[in-house]
């Protein structure tokens, strides 16, 4: 392969992934002075980041990782209301996950999941506030909290008896809830609003960050997909694309769930892909809901965009099929009107999309422990809208400031490198 002259300059940073850990991590990296390239295999226009509820939920709400998840979901499984969708497989890899995920739907670990998704929520929602302040971006950012609405009676009791603080709880009966979410029907028990938490358009912001990243001269290399590192004892020489060569001081893997360059580095991170679908639409403003809602009984998420509503739910393990399944979006549909009055989807989207599952509710972050100008950052599952500004954050100050996974409390504490 002949390189140019342009093509042999050796990047500074090179983020390779243009989701929304990618573009968070150049937006912080930007803001520290650094010179970034970000290459994505598309064009960043409709990625599983477009796909995202778009919660902003940090507080009071539990890990997927939690004590009684899988009794639950057995239970819904029962009653043919199961969020969740399990493909055999011969995939070990699978199974290892599986039991990991098991093992860490304790108390123990709920406590320290909860504690630090607190701690890096309060700086992601800090970082959205100053995003739509000071560089002026709009996304339909609304810090006025996740409304969790219940279905059934002993997981409402549940929820009123720890949620007492008033300051960050408001407990509303079932016609208060409606109140918030006019399309809910009788059959509804009660809700509970989180009051810190917040929400934001998730395509929107991606628009909005990709455009702002471009005004402060970083270097977009699009439809252009990365499909070899080359290595010179313990770093990273340089990537091979599609499309040509490049080299550069530090490079970043933000790819979601696709590990294949992760591999090349001979590590073997303990993530699954996990499909989740969404359906967008307009429907009656009298019947939008006021905040975000969580349907916490169903794992069915309902939120209210600028001028659409968009629905969220399905955890599909063991398969790689990138099609919408009708039978999954006709699943969410019905059990979502066990609890709703009847009402139209207009000009209706379907999508279906990959993201990056670790067991324990824990991201993948830090330097590689094989090549010292390697950077990973991954593994947030559904919580990449609620974490990416901070992980950006995190991932920055590693690079510019700290050098090395030991001298961050961040990646101590928060990345799965160190977890138990």
């Amino acid at each position: 392969m002949k390189l140019g002259k342009e093509d042999q300059m050796k990047k500074d940073i090179i983020v390779v992934g243009g989701g929304v850990i990618g573009l968070f991590c150049a937006y912080q990296l930007v803001k520290q002075g650094r010179k970034v390239t970000v290459i994505d295999k598309e064009d960043i226009t409709n990625g599983t980041s477009f796909g995202n509820a778009g919660l902003v939920s940090c507080f009071g709400k539990n890990p997927l990782s939690t004590p009684g998840i899988i009794t639950d979901t057995i239970k819904l499984m029962l009653k043919g209301q199961s969020p969740m969708n399990f493909h055999p497989s011969t995939d070990w890899k699978l199974y290892r996950w599986l039991l990991k995920f098991a093992t860490s739907a304790n108390e123990k670990r709920v406590e320290k999941s909860l504690a630090l998704f607190e701690r890096y929520g309060r700086l992601s929602l800090d970082i959205y506030s100053k995003m739509t302040s000071e560089d002026k971006m709009d996304f339909y950012f609304h810090q006025d909290g996740l409304l969790m609405i219940y279905t059934e009676q002993a997981s409402f009791d549940k929820k009123v008896k720890i949620s007492q603080d008033e300051e960050k709880y408001l407990i509303l009966s079932k016609s208060e809830t409606k109140k918030y979410m006019p399309c809910a029907n009788d059959k509804i028990i009660g809700s509970v609003l989180l009051k810190e938490n917040g929400h934001i358009d998730p395509g929107l912001m991606m628009k909005e960050l990709k455009s702002y990243l471009i005004s402060q001269d970083v270097e977009f290399l699009l439809n252009e997909e990365v499909q070899r590192l080359e290595f010179n004892q313990n770093k990273v020489s340089k990537i091979i694309t599609n499309k040509n060569a490049y080299e550069a001081d530090t490079f970043i893997l933000s790819t979601g769930w696709n590990d294949t360059l992760a591999k090349q580095a001979k590590n073997d991170f303990l993530m699954t892909p996990a499909k989740g679908y969404s359906i967008t639409f307009e429907m009656k403003e009298e019947l939008r809901p006021k905040t975000c809602a969580l349907f916490a009984d169903q794992f069915i998420a309902m939120t209210p965009r600028k001028d659409t509503v968009r629905i969220t739910s399905k955890l599909e393990l063991g398969t790689t099929n990138k099609d919408v399944i009708k039978k999954q979006i006709d699943s969410i549909k019905h059990n979502l009107s066990l609890f709703t009055n009847e009402f139209e989807m207009k000009n209706a989207v379907e999508w279906t999309g990959f993201r990056p599952l670790a067991p324990d509710d824990m991201p993948i972050l830090g330097y590689d422990k094989n090549y010292s100008n390697l950077i990973h950052a991954t593994g947030l599952g559904w919580l990449g809208i609620t974490f990416a500004p901070s992980i950006g954050h995190i991932i920055s100050n590693l690079l510019v400031n700290e050098k090395s996974n030991k001298n961050s409390s961040d990646i101590l504490l928060f990345s799965q490198f160190y977890q138990i």
